[in-house]
């Protein structure tokens, strides 16, 4: 029997349509079945929508914000308001997890939904765009280095296995990631986690992986991340430049919504996400 690789997907800032990553799984599917000529995708995709956490929030702020002013460039400072009021609510607090607790209890339930279906000791890639980088970076750093980070409410959602103790996360890919403004909470701009996992050779001798970190120069939010430090410079594989968006967004700051269209990332994650099934599964 074949083994499935579990690929998560986290969105960025804002709120997203719940299908956002509709379109994205269904161009790495195609790519990936003309690669391994199956008659099935040996993947299985998790989107993980945990701004859903602050949705309610976010409308009402967005809502209060226009009250008695008249502001320009609304659709603009809708998508700041959202970024900054994500990245604020996010972040963990004194008085316990909060809502970083909750957004990684939905990774976590995620993942365990992911075990079920593509088995406990099952290869994981990750992707993620824009904030949801700092989220997944934040997440799998606590199970990796800093566990007595971890909350309760995402212990609770999480069981004792390969797959949801990181120990199998083989991809991580960074789309449009501003992690690099993030490194400025830090000492020395802090420490990355590990791609891939230092314990995935205890399940598959032999596997290699990779973190492709995408940018593009337009895109004001988006960094490339091996000039941090020399921890970062040997954790992320490479940055690669892509030209993100069509006519209408690929020259600006838009392109950072436009990632998931890109052929280059597209083939890139498909590449990797082949290399990966084909040696856990072509002995």
């Amino acid at each position: 029997m074949r083994q499935k690789v579990g690929v998560l997907i986290l969105h960025g800032a804002g709120t997203p349509d719940r299908n956002f990553a509709k379109k994205m799984i269904k161009r790495i599917s195609d790519s990936f079945l003309k690669k391994c000529k199956l008659d099935e995708v040996d993947l299985e995709f998790e989107p993980v929508f945990w701004s859903a956490v602050f949705e309610k929030e976010q409308h009402e702020l967005w809502h209060n914000m226009q009250q008695d002013a008249d502001l320009d460039f609304g659709r603009l400072r809708r998508f700041v308001i959202e970024f900054l009021s994500d990245a604020v609510a996010y972040q963990p607090t004194i008085a316990g997890g909060q809502n970083y607790d909750k957004v990684h209890t939905l990774v976590a339930k995620s993942i365990r939904q992911l075990k079920e279906r593509v088995g406990a000791k099952a290869p994981l890639c990750v992707i993620c765009h824009s904030l949801g980088t700092i989220v997944a970076s934040n997440f799998f750093y606590d199970l990796q280095y800093r566990r007595s980070n971890i909350r309760a409410l995402t212990k609770q959602s999480s069981d004792d296995t390969p797959i949801e103790k990181c120990e199998t996360m083989a991809l991580f890919y960074s789309l449009g990631s501003p992690m690099a403004l993030w490194s400025l909470r830090y000492i020395d701009f802090g420490s990355p986690i590990t791609v891939p996992s230092p314990n995935i050779t205890n399940h598959y001798p032999g596997l290699t992986g990779e973190w492709l970190n995408f940018y593009d120069k337009d895109d004001i939010l988006a960094y490339p991340l091996k000039g941090l430090n020399d921890a970062y410079n040997q954790a992320v594989t490479a940055d690669i430049e892509v030209n993100a968006g069509g006519l209408l967004t690929s020259w600006n700051p838009l392109s950072h919504a436009k990632y998931d269209t890109d052929d280059e990332v597209v083939d890139r994650i498909t590449d990797g996400l082949f290399n990966v099934w084909k040696t856990v599964n072509v002995q």
